[in-house]
């Protein structure tokens, strides 16, 4: 009798033992799996890391310096909008188009460059400029093929080719096949994404 309860006993002391190793290793196993979900969210919450891009470098007097390949630049939305006012973070990074007839540089007709307002990129030259009648800064051509990017934007109903910066991927504008001689394109860009530096005589 007496070897039962005691053999009882320790069996009651191995069961407890053994629920307790169990639940301490449930516990432990659940922390793991946290931490590393918590790893593989960081991870994929960390921006990408800049691919490199083939960009035309210009002088602010419009000299070509030659091609360069950089780093892409790539930031946060909030560091876009610390960087730039209402209207060109609308119209660059949300993909927006200001009102024809609206923009500082629809009716300029001084020589000079045209950088990107977000990162500083040359995209076109006043000697490409011409008047489209359409209340936005036009050019028959970019300032070197290798400083803007096209593609397709099928957004109000239309089919449009938009162009972007090639070094941060700001919306510009679109391209139409209805400009002027040698090339017959227009580009139509927004002023508030360009950024115009005059030529000085």
């Amino acid at each position: 009798m007496e070897s039962d309860f005691n053999s009882g006993k320790v069996s009651g002391k191995v069961g407890r033992r053994g629920f307790l190793l169990g639940a301490a290793s449930a516990v432990a196993g659940l922390a793991v799996w946290r931490w590393k979900t918590n790893v593989v969210v960081q991870a994929h919450a960390s921006p990408p890391s800049p691919q490199a891009v083939s960009i035309v470098q210009f002088s602010d007097a419009g000299r070509r310096l030659g091609k360069v390949r950089v780093a892409k630049v790539v930031k946060s939305e909030l560091e876009w909008r610390k960087q730039l006012s209402p209207a060109a973070f609308e119209i660059t990074r949300q993909q927006g188009t200001e009102l024809a007839y609206t923009g500082q540089y629809w009716n300029l007709h001084a020589a000079g460059l045209f950088r990107c307002v977000c990162c500083g990129n040359a995209l076109f030259s006043s000697q490409t400029k011409f008047d489209s009648g359409t209340g936005w800064p036009s050019f028959w051509a970019p300032i070197a093929a290798e400083n803007v990017t096209t593609g397709n934007d099928a957004s109000l109903g239309m089919e449009r080719t938009e162009v972007r910066c090639t070094l941060c991927d700001a919306h510009l504008g679109h391209v139409f096949d209805d400009g002027p001689p040698p090339t017959h394109l227009r580009y139509c860009m927004n002023s508030v994404a360009l950024r115009f530096i005059p030529k000085q005589s």
